[in-house]
C-alpha cells in the first residue's frame, strides 16, 4: 500500500525519510527495510554552493607584535614580570593534579610572552 507515493525522498510505504541516494545501486528504507528504486527521488531538487576561501598574504606574512590587552591569552592582572619587569601578565588556569588539590595557573607576560607556572 503506497500512502506516500507522491513525496520525494520519502519511503513509499511507511513514509520514513530515504537515505541518500548513492552512486549505484537502490535505497533501502531504515525503518521498515524495503528496497526501492531510485526513481522515488523523482521530482526532487537539489542545489549546493560551494564556497572557496580567499587568499590574503598581508594576512598571512604581515602579522604584528601582541602588545596590548585586547590581545591578551586570557583575563589580564597585575603581576610583574621576572624576566623584564612589565607589570601585567596574563592567565590560564588548568586542573592539572587531582580533583581534592588546587589548579595550576599559568602566567604569561604581555610584553615578552616569558611565561610562568604557580600551584594554586
Amino acid at each position: 500500500m503506497d500512502i506516500f507515493s507522491n513525496c520525494p525522498g520519502f519511503c513509499p510505504s511507511c513514509g520514513s525519510i530515504l537515505p541518500e541516494l548513492q552512486v549505484k545501486g537502490n535505497v533501502f528504507c531504515c525503518n521498515c527495510k524495503q528496497e526501492f528504486q531510485p526513481d522515488v527521488y523523482s521530482g526532487e531538487k537539489s542545489e549546493f554552493t560551494i564556497h572557496f576561501n580567499t587568499y590574503d598574504p598581508s594576512k598571512v606574512f604581515n602579522r604584528t607584535k601582541r602588545e596590548s590587552e585586547s590581545d591578551a591569552d586570557g583575563p589580564v592582572v597585575e603581576r610583574k614580570c621576572p624576566k623584564c619587569n612589565h607589570d601585567k601578565m596574563s592567565y590560564a588556569t588548568l586542573q592539572l593534579r587531582s580533583a581534592d588539590e588546587g589548579q595550576t595557573v599559568f602566567f604569561t607576560c604581555l610584553k615578552c610572552k616569558f611565561k610562568e607556572s604557580e600551584n594554586s
